[in-house]
C-alpha cells in the first residue's frame, strides 16, 4: 500500500487525469460505430495509463473515464456499470502485463487476446444483452468477428507505441 500512495504525487495525479481526459476525448471523437458494434482506439491511452501507473491505478481511472464519458456526453441507453467494469478489468490486464515490465511482442499479443476475446468480445455483449434486453448470440457474431479485425490493429499500434522511447520516456518529461 506504501507503494501505492508513494505514486499518488500531484504531479502523478495530474497526469492520470489528463489521461482519463484524454481517454474520453479518444472515445467520443475519434470512435465511431453503431450502439452494437464501435471501434475505438482508447486501447492505447489505456495501455499508457498501465505501463506508467500500474494496475490497480490504470483500472480505477479507466472506471472513472467510463463514468464522466457517460456523465458528460451521455451514451446510448446512458450510464451502465456494466463497461464501468470491463473498463476496469481491461486496464487491469494491461497492468498486470506491461507495469514495470518490459514491452514484449509475446506480452502484447497475449494481453490483446485477454481483452479483445474476454472483455470485448463476452464480457461487452453480455452488458449488451442485458441493457438492451437483446439476444446475446443475435449479437455475438457480429461482434466477434470486429473484434477478431482488431486483434491485428491493436498488436501494432500497442507494438509501435510501446517500444517508441519518446513515447515511454514522455511521462518523466511532462
Amino acid at each position: 500500500m506504501n507503494s501505492f500512495v508513494a505514486r499518488l504525487t500531484t504531479r502523478n495525479v495530474a497526469l492520470l487525469g489528463f489521461l482519463v481526459a484524454l481517454n474520453i476525448v479518444v472515445a467520443k471523437f475519434l470512435s465511431f460505430g453503431i450502439w452494437s458494434l464501435r471501434v475505438s482506439f482508447t486501447f492505447v491511452i489505456v495501455f499508457f495509463m498501465a505501463l506508467w501507473f500500474g494496475p490497480l491505478l490504470a483500472g480505477i481511472a479507466a472506471g472513472c473515464a467510463d463514468i464522466v464519458g457517460t456523465l458528460i456526453f451521455g451514451g446510448i441507453g446512458g450510464y451502465f456499470f456494466g463497461f464501468t467494469i470491463s473498463a476496469f478489468i481491461g486496464a487491469f490486464v494491461y497492468g498486470l502485463f506491461f507495469y514495470r515490465k518490459e514491452v514484449q511482442l509475446w506480452r502484447i499479443i497475449a494481453a490483446v487476446l485477454i481483452n479483445v476475446l474476454l472483455v470485448d468480445a463476452l464480457l461487452n455483449t453480455f452488458w449488451l444483452m442485458e441493457l438492451y434486453h437483446a439476444s446475446f448470440w443475435a449479437l455475438f457474431p457480429t461482434r466477434i468477428v470486429k473484434e477478431l479485425l482488431m486483434i491485428p490493429v491493436q498488436i501494432l499500434l500497442l507494438y509501435f507505441v510501446g517500444n517508441n522511447k519518446t513515447l515511454r520516456s514522455l511521462k518523466n518529461r511532462i
